[in-house]
């Protein structure tokens, strides 16, 4: 079967004298909203075993079944409660109980809407021309253009063409509610198209033919007997609407190419792409294309897009890069989301193939268009979704033999999603590779780079990776990868690391860590009890022009430390010769609050005399409870 099917396509192929001429005209009605909606074959889908057929019930006269019908629609409910109410009352909506009832909601056109919907998606079959042109009608009488559009164009792909009484009504609709535009354009598809109504008369009768015999001689004799001529558009539309079965479609085509009334033309051509472009069609479909080619045709949108999705379903990848490249030599060239979609289906594939990547590149590249740094982000997703972020690079490289140029964001880009991988020597290689080749990394990327060593525990290389980003970029714009730096060491219990590492920056690289990251290490290193330590920040605090943080200071000498450890925080807070009286203020109220009268009592005594003679400071002590009298007069 698979070898006749093979032999009948290059037979009928090879006829096709390679002058044919060509139909320059444009057909309007293709033209004319093209892309309103897909193409729809309802009318040969295998019908639902689960959805009764329903038939019209003897039992009510036509009246009352319509109304009761109207009834049911006109109730705010779903689907599928539609469709119970329907087998409750056994009701049915047959051909012709739904162009009755179309009819007798014509001056409702939600509820037609409704019934139109309902059997579209549950009976589609009963749907006729004759249905259709009852919908145009109401919705063109309604002046609903979007969705009148969109049933024409449905209607072309079935074979239907407008009707005279529908064509009127929707005239009158449009012209009634003042719509110019879409009355002028109802008026020429129905007066310059008149060689549609060839297609639609036609196009049923010959896909009759071809369902209902199967011996070719049959079918030819048949067909003869139509005595139609052959327009392209009804080539096509016939293809069209039998495309499932490839070898009935080119049985009709090898009928077609023998009269003399017809020739093949570009539409035509992608008709028969369109049948074949298929797994099980491959060599066919790239006579196809070969004799399109040949003839000077290009790919029309509509079949790349139709095929294309076909070979990704299918897992075709090799076959969607040479459609890709086929269709970028026509005239309705792939589009930037064409290519980035090839390049996921590519990144995403079982086999991830670098040498497609730059063939989908080079030739969208060599048909003069220009590749934007999205398409490479985009595929970063698509590796990500599948755990191949680790290979990021490798598909950069590939997209460059392409002719793709990267910029530094890009480059960066690279970086963090090696981070992410894991691949934390590459990414660091690869960092230095941007440094080598001009490119600066941002901060971000070094960040990346740091807390991914930091989480898998490897804090001496997240710290090697701080060194070296200092060393190139130099100390500034560095408090964030100092700042998960620190915090990495004291979620490990390093406190004496985070100390000494931030310092060595700070007085050996002449860096500038945050505020936060100073305020995060003094309170850690107080709540370990390392208030020395603590203390030895602020002086650091105070060469960056921060203000001192001195409130995890006071809370813990409200709890403890000694005398001598209020005197190093308070020389630490030294400005000139000693700190202000303010800090010495809070320290003696806060002692006295908490009780640790001694203390208080040392300090005072150990403090210059400007703070001892102090009205306020006096005034804090003598104003103690009447138990603490000893204490003030000691004093």
């Amino acid at each position: 079967m698979r070898n006749a099917f093979r032999s009948l396509l290059v037979q009928s192929l090879s006829r096709i004298p390679s002058n044919s001429s060509r139909i320059q005209s444009p057909n309007l009605h293709l033209v004319l909203r093209r892309s309103l909606l897909p193409c729809s074959h309802g009318s040969f889908l295998p019908s639902n075993p689960r959805v009764r057929s329903f038939s019209s019930d003897p039992a009510l006269d036509w009246d009352g079944r319509d109304q009761a019908l109207v009834e049911i629609f006109s109730k705010p409910i779903g689907s599928g409660e539609i469709e119970a109410e329907l087998e409750a009352t056994k009701l049915s909506l047959d051909h012709e109980a739904l162009n009755s009832v179309l009819r007798s909601v014509y001056d409702r056109p939600e509820i037609a809407r409704k019934v139109f919907d309902w059997v579209l998606e549950k009976q589609n079959r009963v749907l006729s021309s004759k249905s259709y042109n009852l919908m145009l009608g109401i919705l063109g009488s309604d002046g609903d253009s979007e969705r009148f559009w969109g049933s024409v164009e449905i209607m072309k792909k079935k074979g239907y063409g407008i009707s005279k009484g529908a064509y009127l009504k929707a005239l009158d609709g449009f012209n009634k509610k003042g719509m110019e535009k879409d009355s002028d354009l109802l008026k020429t598809m129905y007066f310059l198209n008149s060689h549609e109504n060839v297609v639609v008369r036609a196009c049923p009768r010959v896909c009759k033919i071809l369902r209902e015999f199967n011996e070719t001689e049959e079918v030819f004799k048949n067909l003869d007997d139509l005595e139609i001529s052959l327009p392209s558009d009804l080539v096509v539309a016939v293809l069209d609407r039998i495309c499932s079965d490839q070898k009935k479609a080119l049985t009709f085509f090898r009928w077609a190419e023998g009269k003399p009334s017809f020739r093949v033309d570009g539409s035509v051509y992608n008709a028969l792409a369109r049948v074949c472009g298929r797994e099980d069609c491959m060599e066919e479909f790239r006579i196809i294309l070969q004799r399109m080619r040949n003839e000077g045709y290009g790919m029309e949108k509509e079949t790349y897009v139709k095929v294309s999705h076909r070979f990704y379903n299918r897992k075709m990848i090799v076959e969607a890069v040479e459609l890709f490249e086929f269709a970028m030599h026509g005239s309705e060239k792939p589009q930037h989301s064409d290519l980035l979609l090839l390049l996921r289906k590519i990144a995403v594939s079982k086999d991830l193939d670098m040498d497609l990547v730059s063939k989908a590149v080079r030739v969208y590249k060599n048909a003069g268009q220009s590749v934007k740094g999205s398409v490479f982000s985009g595929v970063l997703k698509s590796l990500a979704s599948v755990g191949k972020l680790g290979g990021c690079s490798e598909v950069l490289k590939a997209m460059e033999v392409g002719g793709f140029v990267p910029d530094v964001t890009i480059h960066n880009q690279v970086v963090i999603g090696l981070c992410n991988a894991g691949e934390l020597d590459k990414a660091l290689e690869y960092l230095d590779g941007m440094e080598k080749s001009g490119h600066t990394a941002d901060t971000k990327s070094w960040v990346s780079l740091i807390q991914k060593h930091c989480k898998a525990g490897e804090l001496d290389k997240g710290l090697s990776c701080l060194h070296k980003m200092v060393d190139i970029r130099g100390g500034e714009n560095v408090g964030s990868p100092i700042e998960v730096l620190v915090n990495s060491y004291c979620h490990n219990n390093k406190f004496d690391t985070a100390l000494k590492t931030l310092k060595e920056m700070v007085v050996k690289k002449q860096v500038q860590p945050w505020h936060c990251t100073y305020k995060f290490l003094i309170e850690k290193l107080i709540s370990q009890g390392k208030l020395r330590e603590a203390s030895s920040l602020l002086g650091l605090m105070k060469t960056h022009g921060f203000p001192p943080y001195i409130d995890p200071f006071i809370g813990y000498f409200s709890k403890s430390g000694t005398v001598d450890d209020a005197m190093v925080f308070l020389k630490a807070m030294t400005v000139q010769e000693f700190p202000s009286k303010t800090v010495f203020l809070r320290m003696f109220e806060t002692l006295l609050k908490a009780g640790r009268h001694e203390v208080a009592y040392d300090l005072l005594s150990k403090s210059p005399g400007s703070v001892r003679n102090h009205a306020d400071v006096l005034d804090l002590f003598y104003s103690m409870k009447p138990e603490e009298a000893d204490l003030a007069v000691a004093l």
